[in-house]
């Protein structure tokens, strides 16, 4: 069972700024992007282009500059993959958190993710977003491509793979709504988001690797 639960300020005005600036961008690229696709129709063909156009190369510099943020003030190191604890961590939401047992791993300043948020987060931010980024910024230089010696690529197969990557994205997008309701309470993740604050169990102490990585 939970213990007494302490406020800590885990978020700061830049990491919330950008979560929502890029959940923002992300909604609005696999909209305009499902539409040029031909999926749906709601803004129109051109404007949909135009849209997804715009925000997708905005996204690629504010990515640009989230990836500096990161690397300057060390935010980076709660990214790195750790296999301790991942096991208890799976078994919390298989079933631990059925049976209103505590999280194995307690947030804290010094590791906000937990192992397998370490995971999912590091493969999202390292591979699947610059994927889709590159494979996105390949399909809007279509028309340089004989400049850039890429010839030997083929728009088709473009379009598929960038759709494959939206669709994984998507699939994030849906378990990590999903994942925001297993806090304490149903939006206390959303909420910490919004402010900064989070709610954590007193008294857990932080885990020797965690010391390592301050």
């Amino acid at each position: 069972m939970e213990g007494k639960m302490i406020n800590i300020y885990l978020y700061t005005r830049y990491e919330r700024f950008w979560h929502w600036l890029q959940m923002a961008f992300i909604m609005i690229l696999l909209v305009t992007g499902f539409e040029v696709h031909g999926l749906f129709k709601l803004l129109g063909f051109q404007t949909a282009v135009k849209i997804h156009n715009t925000v997708g190369l905005t996204w690629l510099i504010a990515f640009a500059f989230f990836v500096f943020w990161m690397f300057t003030t060390g935010e980076w190191k709660q990214y790195i993959p750790t296999t301790k604890k991942m096991i208890s961590v799976v078994m919390y939401y298989i079933w631990g958190i059925f049976r209103g047992e505590s999280h194995p791993f307690p947030k804290r300043k010094e590791a906000k993710h937990n192992p397998l948020q370490r995971l999912v987060y590091l493969s999202l931010a390292a591979f699947l977003l610059p994927f889709q980024m590159i494979t996105g910024f390949l399909y809007w230089g279509y028309n340089s491509w004989s400049a850039w010696g890429l010839e030997f690529l083929s728009l088709k197969w473009l379009g598929i793979i960038h759709m494959f990557g939206a669709i994984n994205i998507l699939t994030f997008i849906v378990v990590h709504v999903y994942m925001t309701t297993t806090g304490h309470s149903l939006f206390a993740h959303i909420k910490a988001m919004i402010t900064g604050w989070e709610g954590v169990e007193e008294g857990v102490k932080i885990e020797e690797w965690e010391k390592a990585h301050k």
